[in-house]
């Protein structure tokens, strides 16, 4: 199967897995770092297979691969608070966006590479539907209203935007550092090393006295089954579309592979938009058609930066 088919598969499975995170971090777990640690630890579930598959890759490569994992864990933590502070279609569309953009300025800086003038126009194209999205209008509160009077409200950018914007540059720094571990070792071996790294980093948020609590609380009696089985179910789903984006990587370019990030956009506008007409208790969306022409615009202007980048 080529690279190609790999990441579009990839990418519809991570849109799914990624409306339903914003939901349980919203309505049920209500707190990121809690919840990375949850994703995390599933993560070693992967272990199951490594008597078959794992080997040791030196002391280097070890420690590359350790780090890559706690790099990882940070870019989901980050994921998650921009979840819980913002709006799905908003967040999602601007990590998958900006990921490719910082993946290109740090292989300029430290690989040498030169892009070609469709790629230099597929950046722009790809900015202008970034700031599309960013500037997508926010509820009304206090702060909102007082900017505004100052002429101020459209210039600083809220609603889990910032956030958003930190876990593209850690993505982007993961995908670049995972693809020269690959390079070097067996694709499923480093990407077993990797889990632990993830999963033994997240083991820091046991210092906080209410992460403890709200983790703790998940694996209790008391929590509900259905609850239960929504995150476990979700992690599944989640760590299947992160299998086949990870692999889709392996095969071909990191840049590429995040360039054609794209067409999870077009998932994302599709579902939450539905979900925001037939359940809109579901998953707090701010709906318009006014906002749905400005999305449809930025998914647009994005994949045809996409594009100009991959193709």
């Amino acid at each position: 199967m080529s690279w190609f088919a790999v990441a579009v598969s990839a990418y519809f499975i991570l849109a799914v897995s990624n409306l339903l995170d914003k939901f349980l971090v919203e309505k049920l777990i209500r707190n990121s770092r809690a919840y990375a640690f949850i994703a995390c630890m599933m993560g070693l579930a992967a272990l199951v297979i490594s008597p078959w598959f794992l080997s040791w890759p030196g002391y280097f490569a070890l420690f590359l691969n350790l780090f890559n994992g706690a790099i990882f864990a940070v870019a989901l933590w980050l994921l998650y608070e921009a979840l819980f502070r913002g709006e799905a279609s908003r967040v999602l569309v601007l990590i998958g966006g900006l990921t490719p953009i910082f993946s290109f300025l740090f292989s300029f800086l430290f690989f040498a590479e030169k892009f070609a003038s469709n790629q230099l126009a597929g950046l722009a194209l790809m900015l202008t539907g970034i700031f599309t999205i960013a500037f997508l209008p926010t509820p009304r509160s206090y702060l909102f209203r007082i900017l505004n009077k100052l002429k101020l409200s459209q210039i600083i950018p809220s609603g889990g935007v910032w956030l958003a914007v930190a876990a593209a540059l850690v993505y982007s720094l993961y995908f670049l550092s995972t693809k020269q571990a690959y390079l070097d070792q067996p694709f499923i071996s480093a990407f077993i090393w990797n889990r632990l790294g993830a999963a033994l980093f997240v083991l820091l948020f046991l210092i906080n006295k209410d992460d403890r609590r709200v983790i703790r609380a998940m694996f209790s009696r008391s929590s509900g089954k259905k609850n239960k089985f929504l995150v476990f179910l979700n992690q599944g789903v989640g760590s299947l579309g992160f299998l086949l984006q990870n692999y889709a990587i392996s095969l071909g370019s990191v840049v590429l592979v995040n360039a054609l990030q794209g067409v999870q956009y077009v998932f994302l506008l599709v579902i939450s938009t539905v979900l925001a007409l037939l359940a809109p208790k579901l998953l707090k969306e701010t709906f318009s058609w006014r906002i749905i022409m400005q999305k449809t615009a930025a998914v647009v202007l994005i994949t045809g930066g996409l594009y100009l980048i991959a193709f």
